[in-house]
């Protein structure tokens, strides 16, 4: 089996699983793949952990407002090595591609210990930011039929943010404090410059909402 088949094998499967909304669908594992192979290749990491733990990062769907959102990316992680366990996969590998699942989760909050982990945690990471990231953020929050703003304070300027109430404050809550958690140089560089997209976004809607 080669790289390229194991690849489009772990595709098909992730296309039969339902996603739990539609920021986690089919392309978003499609972009963090292609996030994943580059920051493989920057950092000469071990394509064959990345690119298997990338594509099966989400083949277990837990709802942003589940109370098993935590414990998601550990399902996760059970599930794509069994998957990959029943067919011509390296076995000496599977705890590898566990760890890069389940550490990939901002909400499971387990500490990376492999350079593999450190590129798929970063490679699902930089789909939350720029231009991407903003449209996914959005999307969510009418998933969760959560208001766009706070009507006092929408831009959390005098507040501390909650997003579990609007949409906004995940910006704040979150997404603009990605940048700081990236544990590779290639994934730190292309973070600052889809973040400041987003700071950029965030004035202008300032300014038209004022």
């Amino acid at each position: 089996m080669t790289l390229e088949e194991l690849q489009a094998r772990c595709a098909r499967f992730m296309a039969s699983v339902e996603a739990a909304d539609g920021a986690h669908e089919i392309s978003h594992v499609e972009r963090v793949a292609a996030n994943v192979a580059h920051l493989t290749e920057k950092e000469s990491a071990n394509a064959w952990v990345t690119l298997p733990a990338a594509w099966l990062h989400d083949c277990v769907a837990v709802a942003k407002d589940s109370p098993w959102r935590a414990q998601g990316s550990k399902l996760a992680a059970q599930a794509a090595v069994e998957f990959l366990g029943e067919m011509d996969y390296p076995g000496e590998l599977l705890p590898e591609v566990y760890h890069a699942i389940e550490a990939h989760s901002y909400s499971a909050a387990i500490p990376t210990r492999t350079l593999e982990a450190k590129v798929v945690q970063d490679g699902d990471r930089l789909d939350s930011l720029g231009a991407i990231g903003i449209a996914r953020c959005l999307l969510v929050g009418g998933h969760l039929n959560r208001p766009l703003s706070s009507p006092f304070d929408p831009f959390c300027d005098q507040r501390e943010p909650d997003d579990s109430q609007f949409t906004l404050d995940h910006f704040y809550a979150k997404l603009l404090k990605l940048p700081a958690t990236m544990q590779t140089s290639a994934g730190r560089a292309e973070a600052e410059n889809r973040v400041q997209y987003m700071r950029d976004y965030l004035d202008r809607l300032r300014q038209e909402m004022s």
